[in-house]
This record gives structure tokens, sequence and C-alpha cells, in this order.
């Protein structure tokens, strides 16, 4: 790693400030990690180094600070924080074991986050209950940087994500499992017993690593831990107005930062929207192509139309199949062509429209296919990037079964 130097400063609130690349950017290109004290944050797109800090609690940062990025970093917060001027210091070349374990557990929150799951793209979903296992082994295995409330958080991940435990078991037990797995059981295994955990998947567990014969000629394919996930078929459905005149189309905003993850699939082209004439009316229908989640509790997507800069009029939008799809009627002058940008939002959600960031979402669909491709050969560039997550391995292997 490349020497760094790196200004420490407070700010006006007393937040002590150790200054980073992941500062900027939309939020689906920041790796973030709550730990106790303070906030972490890497660039999703290179969370290789060490990260920004935004330190609001000095003292009880100081059980990690250290450990992190080394005795004079822990000590020149410190000095900054009790007042005397800002450090700019040389930290570490070398990442401490601490230093990479939360660079990987924070990637793999920012994945359970921002994973861009699109069926047009070709990247597949992640499975959850996978990744959220290898999270709570990532999760005790970075103890040290946590305070209680964030080992808590580990133990409802280890608890809430049980139902994979016994296919990664199997794989464990098979030819070829990835180098990572008996590390990741073996630390849920420490964690459920250091929170007194218990149950039949448990018990199996310690039953296997108590075992330990190594590998097997069992065969055991990594699809299999995805779950049943929803087909898309793509259909256009019949929502558009067969006696109406078409006047404009095109593609609207999938500005990811806008509702939750899972309902819209994350290509570019997902939001399509047509303008027809019905006499001297004009109508818009809005179709978006859906994820995997189903609308929980009446809750439904709605499309922001703007139509010639004027203020933004609501589209309701229900599931049906593969799309998200909605119509309403537009205050147009029937002399005019207009000019019309849709995006999609989820009401109570939304934080607002953000600056459109394409090439942002452009580079985190790279980062995904990347990463792809290196779980379908661990073995190369994994020096370059952290290596895949298990749920990433499983997904690549889908992948490969679809050819």
């Amino acid at each position: 790693m490349p020497e760094q130097r790196r200004a420490i400063t407070r700010a006006e609130d007393r937040t002590v400030l150790i200054a980073g690349a992941a500062s900027t950017g939309p939020a689906f290109t920041r790796a973030v990690l709550e730990v106790a004290g303070a906030v972490l944050t890497w660039p999703a797109l290179d969370p290789t180094g060490l990260p920004a800090a935004e330190i609001h609690d000095v003292e009880q940062a100081q059980q990690w600070l250290w450990a992190v990025y080394g005795e004079r970093t822990a000590a020149a917060v410190e000095a900054v924080a009790s007042g005397t001027p800002a450090a700019e210091l040389t930290l570490p070349e070398q990442l401490t074991a601490l230093a990479e374990a939360a660079a990987r557990l924070a990637l793999g929150h920012w994945a359970a986050r921002w994973w861009p799951t699109s069926h047009l793209d070709g990247i597949p979903a992640l499975e959850p209950n996978v990744l959220g296992l290898e999270l709570a082994a990532l999760t005790h295995e970075c103890q040290q940087l946590l305070d209680e409330q964030g080992e808590l958080e580990g133990i409802e991940l280890l608890g809430g994500h049980l139902a994979a435990l016994g296919p990664l078991i199997q794989w464990r037990q098979s030819a070829a499992p990835p180098r990572q797995l008996d590390r990741a059981l073996r630390l849920i295994d420490d964690a459920a017993d250091n929170a007194g955990l218990d149950g039949e998947a448990l018990r199996r567990l310690r039953s296997a690593l108590e075992r330990d014969h190594g590998p097997t000629a069992t065969p055991f394919e990594p699809a299999e831990l995805l779950s049943q996930q929803q087909e898309f078929a793509l259909a256009a459905g019949d929502l558009r107005t067969a006696t109406g005149r078409l006047i404009a189309r095109g593609s609207g905003t999938n500005d990811w930062c806008r509702y939750p993850p899972g309902f819209v699939d994350a290509a570019e082209e997902a939001v399509s929207w047509t303008a027809y004439a019905l006499g001297a009316g004009r109508r818009i229908e809005v179709e978006v192509v859906a994820d995997i989640a189903a609308p929980v509790g009446g809750v439904h997507l709605a499309a922001e139309v703007h139509v010639d800069g004027s203020p933004p009029s609501r589209v309701a939008l229900a599931r049906r199949d593969d799309v998200w799809a909605g119509r309403a009627d537009l205050d147009i002058p029937a002399s005019t062509t207009p000019g019309i940008e849709v995006g999609i939002l989820l009401p109570g959600f939304d934080p607002g429209p953000g600056t459109d960031d394409r090439a942002a979402r452009e580079a985190v669909r790279a980062l995904a296919l990347h990463r792809l491709s290196m779980a379908a050969a661990p073995h190369d560039g994994e020096a370059a990037h952290p290596a895949p997550f298990l749920a990433e391995i499983a997904a690549a292997a889908s992948v490969e079964e679809d050819f």
C-alpha cells in the first residue's frame, strides 16, 4: 500500500476528523461502518486503504484507533481533541489485521444495501442469508471496534440468517470449498458460543467443526445457496391505451437513493415512460422493471413527473408480475411537444432528488461485475480488491449455470 498522508482536524462541533478519500460522492459509492465513538468510511470502489473517520467520542475510540491507524495517529487524535493545532501524519503503509477486517465488514454492509442487482445488466442478487452470516462472522472478528450496540447487531445478524448455515456446512464438506469458508464458520461458532445462542443448526455446526475430517468428494453446487428467485419474464404488459396517439416516449432516471433495495432493477433503462394524446387530453404511462422484493403492507412506488420544468406530479405505481406500472392524465397544451422527466421514488423513504450521477452508477455496476468475475476465478486479481464474499461466489456460480 502506498504511503498515505492524512490531515487530522477538529470541527466546530468538536468532532475529530481523519481525512480520507470517501467523504464525497453519492451514498452508494461509500462503504460505511459505525464503530465505538466514530464512523469510518471507505470508497466502495476501492476499499483497500485506511478509512476516513469522524470521531465523536475520542475516549471511546481509543480502544481501537491505535490498532487501525497506529499509535502516532491515536496520540495525534487525542491531542487535536484537546485543542492542539491540526496535524498531518504519514499513516502506516501496511494495513493491520483489524484494519483489513474492518474494510471487509464495511464493504459487506455496502453490498447488503447497494449491490446493483439487475436482470437487464446480468448482475444476480446476493443471497441475503449467506451474506448475513458472513457479516456476522466479520462483526465478531471486528469486536474490538464495536460498542455494545454494535455487538448486539452482530448477534442479530447471526440469529436472523441461520437458514443458510446448513448449506454452508455442506459446502465446507464438499470437494472444493472457498478458502475463507472454514474461518467464517469457526467465527460464527465462536460468536454463537459467546452470545449463548443454541439450536439444531448451531449444534450441527459445532459437531462438524469438532469432527473436522476435511473436504470430501461430496458434490455441492454453490448456486444451491441461492433462494428461489422470481423469474423475470420482462413482459411489457397490457397497460397502454390502444386508441391513443403516441406523442413522446423515453427513459426515466433510476436514482437508487430514492427507494429501498430490492424494489427496482438497478439498470439505467429500468424506467420507461410513454405519453399519449387522447383527443384533447394527454396521458403518461410509466413502467419500471421490478426487482425481487414484493410490496408489503400497502407499500407502493411512485413516479415523479416533471413536464417542461413544472412542479412535479406523482403517479402511483402498482406491482404487476415483473413490473411496477401506473398512468395519469397530464396538463399539457395540445399544441406542444412536452419535455418530460420521470424519476422513481418510495414516498416516505425518499430523501429527495439529488444530483443525478449516472457515471457513479455505471462505476458501481462495473465493480459488481468485476467482483463476480473474481468470484468465478478466485485466484485472479484478489490483491487489487478485497476477496469475494461467499454470497458473491454463489451468485457467480448461478450465472455460470445459466450458460
